[in-house]
């Protein structure tokens, strides 16, 4: 409802006359020749080729955005009217540059794609709605460009970036992927599926009580996710380790530790002690060969190995819990 309201500010692409769709479309191509070129900032430190790629998009867009100017001097004059995307109706929205910083370069790659077929079809009904032979021309031609480039991220890409040049940048966002969230969850999972066993299962055969241990368990999930996101985030600030941002590696291991404890501290809220700890029981042998999967699947460690060290320690810790709650 909120967005209907607001949109009714905006107006519809089929009001606007021939020279307001020469200055939406000049506003556009400037739009998207700074979007290009803050990828290419964005990616130059760690993936050069790729960042050459979007530095050659960004020129594209600026020859087309001349094409466009010289065309609305000849035919309006040298005040071009202020008409960009945000102020027409359904026109897609671009992404600002703080979070384009933040983006992995296979999503800038495909975003690059989408935004020259949003191009592409943007030229084919400004074109179709002009009278003008030469601009209509013009249009016709900038439509058949952004087709053309089929897209031009690919196109340029085989030029820039060639199998074993990509390869290798994909292995560079892969391993970043891994130092920025998957260390630290993997960490923050290990340490709340694991380090809590002690203390609920202890709190469980101490207590016979459900509510008691459940609370119990909440707190420890809790205060070990807040704990173990705020570690991360403090000691690290991933300047010189490469690791990424602290916050999001902070987020990753917090949210995975309290998940990692709170999995077997909900079947706690079963009434029946015993339906409550053989669930809680099941829920742990799960948790423990997540652990093992995501180690062989992200760490490449071998997956027997992984299984043998976490339900080993995991095994432990559960029998010490126990053995201490039956004290």
């Amino acid at each position: 409802m909120l967005s209907r309201l607001f949109s009714r500010s905006k107006r519809p692409f089929l009001s606007l006359n021939e020279q307001e769709i020469l200055a939406l479309a000049i506003s556009s191509e400037e739009d998207d020749g700074r979007i290009y070129l803050a990828y290419a900032d964005a990616l130059r430190e760690k993936y050069p080729h790729s960042a050459k790629v979007f530095e050659e998009m960004a020129e594209e867009e600026s020859h087309h955005r001349q094409w466009l100017i010289d065309m609305h001097v000849q035919r309006f004059g040298n005040r071009i009217p202020l008409i960009r995307r945000e102020h027409i109706r359904d026109f897609p929205d671009r992404k600002p540059d703080w979070l384009i910083a933040e983006m992995p370069i296979e999503k800038a790659r495909a975003e690059a794609e989408a935004m020259e077929e949003t191009a592409h079809r943007f030229y084919v009904e400004a074109a179709a709605h002009t009278q003008d032979a030469a601009t209509r021309k013009l249009l016709g031609d900038l439509a058949i460009a952004e087709k053309s480039h089929e897209s031009l991220a690919r196109r340029l890409g085989e030029k820039h970036t060639p199998g074993d040049v990509r390869e290798e940048e994909d292995q560079t966002a892969r391993r970043q992927f891994i130092l920025t969230y998957v260390q630290p969850g993997l960490a923050g999972l290990m340490d709340g599926s694991v380090s809590t066993l002690a203390p609920i299962f202890a709190a469980a055969f101490a207590t016979q009580d459900t509510w008691q241990t459940f609370l119990v368990g909440l707190s420890a999930s809790v205060g070990a996710g807040i704990s173990m996101g705020f570690t991360e985030a403090a000691h690290d600030d991933g300047k010189l380790s490469g690791r990424g941002s602290p916050i999001k590696r902070g987020l990753a291991s917090g949210i995975m530790t309290a998940l990692g404890g709170l999995g077997h501290a909900l079947p706690y809220l079963i009434p029946h002690f015993w339906t409550a700890t053989i669930t809680a029981a099941v829920v742990v042998f799960f948790e423990l060969w997540a652990i093992a999967f995501i180690q062989n699947r992200y760490m490449e460690t071998p997956f027997l190995r992984a299984a043998f060290q976490v339900v080993l320690g995991g095994g432990l810790v559960l029998a010490a819990g126990i053995l201490i709650g039956n004290a």
